[in-house]
């Protein structure tokens, strides 16, 4: 049996494979730092499925709409999730500062905030692929 291509099928696969990953980060944060409070964990805990579900949204651009280059799902997924990473940590800078300090002390070489954006780039690359691998991908994915 052979699944034909569904946004919806999609988005809603982007956002179960983000929910894991918030929840991981949800109860993985106060074994790396007590200090950080309840609101940056529901705030992780919400984040990937959002990241997943505009992933999920973006799998029917398989080119760019300007510029007419191709973009495969293994270029467009990390880039989405690289960028929302990026974005997240301008908005939680301190917070994720004092997370990465506990993680690996303030001489460690992962202990800058910006390593979020290369993880955002990764759980990325994960959603994309099994979006597209199950969910398929073009505008084939919003026909009848």
């Amino acid at each position: 049996m052979t699944m034909s291509p569904s946004l919806v099928r999609r988005i809603a696969i982007g956002k179960v494979i983000g929910l894991g990953f918030g929840l991981i980060g949800f109860f993985t944060i106060p074994f790396i730092s007590a200090d950080i409070g309840i609101h940056p964990r529901i705030g992780v805990l919400l984040w990937y499925p959002t990241v997943g579900a505009v992933i999920g949204v973006f799998g029917i651009f398989t080119s760019h709409p300007v510029l007419k280059l191709p973009m495969p799902w293994w270029f467009r997924a990390p880039v989405i999730g690289a960028w929302m990473n990026l974005v997240l940590t301008f908005f939680a800078y301190d917070t994720m500062q004092t997370l990465l300090l506990a993680m690996f002390g303030p001489a460690g070489a992962m202990s800058s905030p910006y390593w979020f954006v290369a993880e955002g780039a990764l759980i990325g690359l994960i959603i994309g692929y099994l979006a597209t691998r199950f969910g398929g991908e073009g505008t084939s994915t919003i026909r009848d």
